[in-house]
This record gives structure tokens, sequence and C-alpha cells, in this order.
């Protein structure tokens, strides 16, 4: 075979196999848009919410959150610390 011929084939090959990748490609999004479709036909009503009162928060809670909120202030003040430039 020449170069030229070989060429030829060469795009010829990457033609169908990029022809084949697109085609697979398209089946496989038809297929998943499909399924979600019909899973969202298929699945069960979500249950309502409770019309129930949040939890109050209670002293414990809040000692936690003063506790998290000067661990995270450590944190990036130690974090600055380290990597000043």
């Amino acid at each position: 075979m020449q170069d030229p011929q070989l060429l030829i084939d060469g795009l010829g090959l990457m033609g169908v196999g990029m022809g084949i990748v697109f085609v697979f490609l398209t089946m496989l999004v038809l297929s998943t848009t499909l399924m979600s479709m019909l899973v969202r036909r298929l699945a069960p009503a979500p249950a309502p919410a409770s019309s129930a009162p949040a939890p109050t928060s209670t002293s414990s809670d809040k000692a936690d959150d003063a506790e998290t909120l000067a661990v995270i202030s450590a944190a990036i003040q130690r974090y600055r610390r380290r990597h000043r430039q």
C-alpha cells in the first residue's frame, strides 16, 4: 500500500470508530433519560412534611456551638500563621 491509501484507510477507520462511539453515547443518554422518566412516574409520591415544631435548642447545644466555633476559629488562625507569604 502507498502512503496516501494508508492515510485514507486510517481516516475511514477513524470515522467508523467515532461514529460507533457517537451512536453508543447517544443511546446511553436516551436510555438514561427514559429510565429516569420511568422511575419518576412509578416512584411513590413523597410523604408530606409533618407540621411538628422544630426542637428548641438547649443549653448544651449552645455550649457545643460555642465550642465548635472556638475550634474552627483556632484552626483558621493556625492555618493562616503557617501559610503566610
